[in-house]
């Protein structure tokens, strides 16, 4: 008979009773299901209706204004002066697209402004482009000055350098001219300080590696820093545009002459007569002039997003 080994008999004399009751597991703990986490409702992932109810609210505000012009261009004068008027239109014309392109000389005026706005446009994307970037990652002396007079130029009302600006135009001779509409808004201090900050969110380290390898200042700006830069060129395309597209106040006072009216002008002083203002007239040309904009903010505003949400991480 063999005699039982000292590890197996220790082993046999230890009591079951702890083990098994450690590893008894119940009806209850087989049959429950752990609950899934994506199944558990958090607090803050309710549905929150009251929030769709007033973005919704706040769209039909912005919206309607929108839609009562597009209508109000299909209307006639007398229909739109009726106390009270209707929302529709009862007799639909388009008398007054027919005089916006047939009597007046919209081709022109429209011709004018288009030039205008892209020079302008251009010459912001050109010019804040080459500042924002000196601004933003060269080294130079004065270089803090020159940012805080940028910063300082656009606290200035543009009313204050109106007619110091109207001055220098006519005595360099650029009244009732493209010059004369375009020069002055070349560069805008919101244009630079657009860029500027737009570049600092870019990494140095790619600048550095171009001038390891023996890149000058003008091929590092067009070929690195220009082509990451989409998203801040589509945004200043866009407030440039809008705003030199829908500049009333310069071009009134520096053309002169009909042939130089730009759009805003034009509209202003043909929608209204001697005895009352041509409210469809009006309408129909301001339907005229918003869709450009809206053409440019579809085309670009998946960039304009981006370019408003990356500007100013540093």
């Amino acid at each position: 008979m063999s005699a039982t080994p000292p590890s197996a008999a220790a082993e046999a004399s230890r009591p079951l009773g702890p083990v098994l009751a450690s590893s008894a597991v119940t009806d209850t703990d087989v049959d429950r299901p752990e609950p899934h986490p994506a199944g558990r409702r958090r607090r803050g992932d309710r549905p929150r209706w009251w929030l769709y109810i007033v973005l919704t609210l706040g769209l039909i505000a912005m919206v309607m204004p929108f839609v009562w012009m597009i209508l109000g261009s299909f209307k006639t004068d007398a229909e739109i002066r009726q106390n009270p008027t209707g929302f529709l239109p009862q007799n639909p014309t388009v008398e007054n697209f027919e005089t916006l392109f047939g009597r007046l000389d919209f081709t022109t005026f429209f011709i004018n402004s288009i030039v205008v706005a892209v020079f302008v446009t251009l010459g912001n994307i050109v010019f804040c482009s080459m500042i924002g970037y000196a601004l933003a990652k060269l080294q130079f002396r004065g270089k803090k000055l020159l940012f805080a007079l940028v910063l300082g130029t656009l606290m200035v009302p543009g009313v204050v350098t109106f007619v110091p600006l109207f001055v220098l135009t006519a005595n360099l001779g650029l009244v009732n001219s493209y010059p004369g509409l375009i020069l002055p808004f070349l560069i805008s201090p919101l244009g630079v300080f657009l860029m500027r900050q737009f570049m600092l969110s870019l990494p140095d380290e790619l600048i550095e590696a171009a001038r390891i390898d023996g890149a000058s200042e003008w091929r590092i700006f067009l070929r690195v820093i220009m082509p990451m830069c989409g998203p801040a060129v589509a945004t200043l395309t866009i407030l440039t545009f809008l705003a030199s597209w829908n500049n009333f106040l310069w071009p009134l006072v520096v053309a002169t002459t009909e042939d130089m009216y730009t759009l805003p002008v034009a509209l202003a002083l043909y929608s209204v007569s001697q005895n009352a203002a041509r409210y469809g007239l009006m309408m129909a040309g301001a339907v005229v002039v918003v869709l450009p904009m809206l053409l440019l903010f579809v085309f670009l505003q998946r960039y304009f997003v981006q370019g408003i949400a990356l500007t100013g991480i540093k």
